[in-house]
C-alpha cells in the first residue's frame, strides 16, 4: 500500500509572526532564501508523494503564483483548496479532502518542518488497520504545544492542552487521516480539527502515533521563525 497524495495547511495568518513577516503568508515566508513552503514541498516529493493539495486563505493569490506556474519544478499535481474566509483547520481541511482521490492522505502543517519518512506511517497504517496516524516527536521545551499520550500498542489515548513540563510528547504535524471520517463526522464552516475531531470524538476514531527522531522546526513564532534560517543545510 501506497499514499501518494497529500493535504498541506497553509491559510493561516501568522499572527505571531507579524512582527519578522509582513504582507504574505505565513507558509511563503522567507526562510534561508526561498519560502518556508518550497522545503515542505520539496520534502513531500522526496517522499513519493505525486498530488498535492494546498489548503490556502490569507493572501493565497501569492502562493498560487508561485507554485502554478515554472517554479513547481517538482513535477507534483499541485491542486488549491482556497477559503474565501477563515474555516480554521478544521474546515480548512475539510474542504481540502473533496481534491483527494484516494481514500487516505497525509495531513501537512504548512508552519512546521518534520523530517519523518512517509511510507514508514504507511506500514503502522495498514497494519493497525488505522484511521488516522500521527508522527510524535520528543521535544524539549514544549510548553506551547499540547501533549499526546499512547497505550503501549502505539492507540492514542488523549491529546491535552498545552503541558507545563520541560518535555513532552507533541503531534509533529504530520498525520495520515481516512477520508471516511469527513463523512462519518460530518462538520461544515470554520471548526478545529484538533478540538472537533482528535479530542471530541478520540474515543470513536482508530488513531494511533509513533515517535520519530527526524529533525523538526515549527516557524509559529518568531524565535522559531529565526532559528529556521540555518536549520536547513544548503542542499535541502
Amino acid at each position: 500500500m501506497m499514499i501518494d497524495e497529500a493535504i498541506v495547511l497553509a491559510g493561516g495568518l501568522g499572527i505571531r509572526l507579524q512582527s519578522v513577516v509582513k504582507e504574505v503568508p505565513k507558509p511563503m515566508a522567507e526562510v534561508a532564501g526561498k519560502p518556508f513552503l518550497d522545503y515542505i514541498i520539496s520534502y513531500l516529493y522526496k517522499n513519493s508523494i505525486r498530488k498535492v493539495v494546498l489548503a490556502i486563505g490569507y493572501k493565497h493569490e501569492l502562493i498560487q503564483e508561485h507554485f502554478d506556474n515554472s517554479l513547481n519544478n517538482w513535477g507534483l499535481d499541485i491542486k488549491f483548496s482556497i477559503e474565501k474566509e477563515p474555516l480554521g483547520t478544521g474546515g480548512g481541511i475539510y474542504n481540502a479532502f473533496k481534491f483527494i482521490e484516494g481514500q487516505h492522505a497525509f495531513v501537512i502543517n504548512g508552519d512546521t518542518y518534520f523530517d519523518v519518512q512517509l511510507q514508514q506511517m504507511v506500514h503502522q497504517f495498514e497494519e493497525k488497520s488505522a484511521e488516522m496516524v500521527f508522527a510524535l516527536k520528543k521535544l524539549k521545551n514544549a510548553q506551547r504545544y499540547g501533549s499526546v499520550k499512547c497505550a503501549d500498542d502505539g492507540r492514542i489515548l488523549s491529546f491535552s492542552e498545552k503541558v507545563n513540563d520541560d518535555s513532552a510528547t507533541i503531534n509533529g504535524g504530520i498525520y495520515i487521516m481516512k477520508k471516511s471520517l469527513t463523512e462519518r463526522f460530518p462538520m461544515s464552516g470554520k471548526f478545529s480539527i484538533e478540538e472537533q475531531l482528535f479530542q471530541n470524538k478520540l474515543s470513536l476514531i482508530l488513531a494511533y502515533g509513533e515517535i520519530y527522531p527526524g529533525k523538526f522546526i515549527d516557524i509559529g513564532i518568531p524565535e522559531d521563525f529565526n532559528r529556521a534560517q540555518s536549520f536547513f543545510n544548503i542542499n535541502d
